[in-house]
């Protein structure tokens, strides 16, 4: 399985024009996709994803093009390795978000590794068990 990230999601949906990184992860997510690669989205990645939007319109769309990923809902455990995970990085002068910690705990528990366009990942790895996939793993 690989998790996917709010940055990975959306830039797949964005219609304005893509960075070179956001291009290429959009043609990795795609080419997931057409492979029937296991998929798992964090629920905390589909509030992200669908707070972001501007009109109701568009928040209906949204939910409807997420709704086929499996969702991995955070339970008890998950926030307690968040807390760890946050708590290591700063002692090593990391600063992170909880919600980045989240889905690293999320990630990390279900041993997966993580799709992600945000640098701040590549920061929170090594303090804790976190593996980032990239399109160049060629699990696509």
């Amino acid at each position: 399985m690989i998790v996917l990230d709010t940055s990975v999601l959306s830039a797949a949906f964005r219609r304005r024009r893509q960075s070179g990184a956001e291009a290429r992860a959009v043609e990795a997510l795609r080419r997931l996709l057409s492979a029937d690669a296991p998929l798992a989205v964090p629920g905390i990645v589909l509030q992200e994803l669908l707070a972001g939007v501007r009109t109701e319109e568009q928040f209906v769309r949204l939910r409807t093009l997420l709704e086929p990923f499996p969702l991995i809902l955070a339970e008890r455990h998950h926030h307690v390795r968040a807390a760890r995970i946050a708590n290591t990085c700063r002692r090593s002068g990391i600063s992170t978000s909880t919600i980045d910690c989240l889905i690293a705990a999320i990630a990390t528990e279900h041993d997966a590794p993580l799709f992600t366009l945000d640098r701040d990942f590549a920061r929170i790895a090594p303090h804790c068990s976190l593996k980032l996939w990239t399109p160049q793993d060629g699990r696509a």
